[in-house]
């Protein structure tokens, strides 16, 4: 495309300071954050619940919501200024060239000279960055799963399974990163100026080769899935799915409760075979009736074709990014200002064009966060047409009050971070008219939260 080379070629100017643009949007986009994060604590002080929840939520439960709001923002606002902390360290020290270097050196000293490429040597770089950022990131991890996450009762993972976790996530990295990267790397190399259309068709393939794989190969490796035992649960769940006509294959229980009290409900497969996946924390918090109101939802978005849409919206996303990668593979300023004066890798070229392009991609999420809420809406409302609107508002309810989700939110950090609406909003769409305190079982310790809700269903 003629337009795009003209834009390479702008860009590409001597003694531009991309390192510094490249802080100042990350910089810029933390302190925008935090502006978010202060109005939102400013409503998680707030002492009454809103009233269309007054009846249902009790004052205790309220103000513990609020408790776990405000220690979940303060943990962003740390967590957030140790990457940028990270970030900026990186960027100054060279990181970067000084990792790709030693990973060439690696490759020298101990592969066989056919494994000296470039393509060997970004798979090093990339795998070593990820043991980096992996090592870097567990003071944060290990402080939101161990402490904020068991303060408030949602914690269920032992230190071993944490480590076990730790571990096969990385080994599943050793194994997938490197075919994929060289796939990557080879469609550049081998198509020339019009990579990007290759690419994107690469993307596809392996997304729906991913969505095929993860529940036969990699979801069994962290959980265990069950065929959900005969019942009144199972056999409303396959009723609900024949009506829709949705092509329902194997209804499965998910033992989620061994790492975390949250809980969810989902559907995964081929166009042809659907597979239910329903945790079991789900099944133990909530009424045969709730259940199925929530696969109501979920099915909603089948029926009305949303997983199409964004699977198609995420297409189009990925050749907008591949396509515009390609005016920054072969930028000279932008590798020289980062420190690769003799060598352009085009692993190293798309990390250093992913931050440049933080800016576009935060209007990006902006604009997915709205098409999700209405979304959402929609399969609220279709739910609420099949007759579920009730036990649906009451599901909500209960997985609010079970995960303590945030009762409210300001409208400006809501937009840039929900992709769900908020429970008031999601009640007013249903009719919600308050009645009662909901009811919510027990099978926790006295006082201990359990599962989730809004920002899952």
């Amino acid at each position: 495309m003629d337009i795009l080379q003209r834009l390479a070629r702008f860009l590409d100017r001597p003694l531009f300071p991309w390192k510094r643009l490249i802080i100042g949007f990350s910089v810029a986009q933390y302190l925008f954050e935090g502006f978010l994060g202060m109005r939102q604590y400013q409503v998680l002080q707030k002492k009454k619940p809103p009233k269309v929840l007054e009846l249902e939520v009790s004052q205790e439960v309220y103000d513990k919501s609020q408790a776990y709001g405000r220690a979940k923002a303060k943990f962003e606002v740390f967590s957030g200024l140790y990457g940028q902390i990270q970030n900026i360290l990186f960027i100054q020290f060279d990181v970067l060239p000084k990792l790709w270097s030693w990973s060439g050196s690696l490759l020298l000293r101990f592969a066989p000279t056919r494994f000296t490429g470039e393509i060997s040597q970004s798979i090093v770089f990339i795998l070593s960055f990820i043991v980096i950022q992996q090592i870097l990131s567990l003071p944060t991890s290990i402080y939101h799963t161990f402490v904020l996450e068991e303060k408030f009762g949602f914690n269920k993972q032992t230190p071993q399974l944490f480590v076990t976790d730790m571990i096969k996530s990385n080994l599943l990295a050793f194994v997938l990163a490197p075919p994929i990267l060289a796939g990557f790397l080879s469609i550049v190399k081998k198509t020339g100026s019009q990579f990007f259309y290759y690419l994107w068709l690469f993307g596809a393939g392996l997304q729906v080769f991913m969505i095929t794989i993860y529940p036969i190969a990699i979801l069994p490796l962290f959980n265990k899935l069950s065929p959900l035992e005969e019942g009144k649960l199972k056999t409303d769940v396959e009723n609900l799915a024949k009506n829709l006509k949705f092509p329902l294959h194997e209804l499965y229980v998910i033992d989620g409760s061994k790492r975390s009290a949250h809980s969810n409900a989902y559907f995964f497969g081929m166009p042809w075979k659907k597979h239910i996946v329903i945790y079991d924390t789900l099944i133990e918090k909530s009424e045969t009736e709730e259940v199925v109101a929530v696969l109501a939802h979920e099915l909603g978005h089948w029926s009305l074709g949303h997983t199409t849409r964004l699977f198609a919206i995420s297409q189009v996303h990925f050749f907008y990014i591949f396509s515009l990668f390609s005016v920054f593979i072969n930028n000279n300023s932008l590798y020289t200002d980062f420190g690769f004066t003799s060598e352009h890798p085009i692993i190293v070229g798309f990390l250093l064009f992913s931050d440049i392009l933080g800016p576009m991609d935060t209007v990006i999420k902006l604009l997915m966060n709205i098409l999700s809420r209405r979304f959402e809406f929609q399969a609220d409302a279709f739910a609420k047409n099949l007759g579920h609107e009730a036990k649906l508002a009451s599901s909500l309810i209960k997985l609010q009050i079970q995960n303590l989700s945030t009762m409210d939110a300001d409208w400006m950090f809501a937009s840039y971070h929900f992709s769900h609406p908020i429970l008031t909003e999601r009640l007013k769409a249903l009719n919600w008219v308050p009645t009662a305190k909901v009811e919510v079982k027990e099978t926790a310790k006295d006082g201990e939260a359990t599962t989730t809700g809004r920002d899952e269903l």
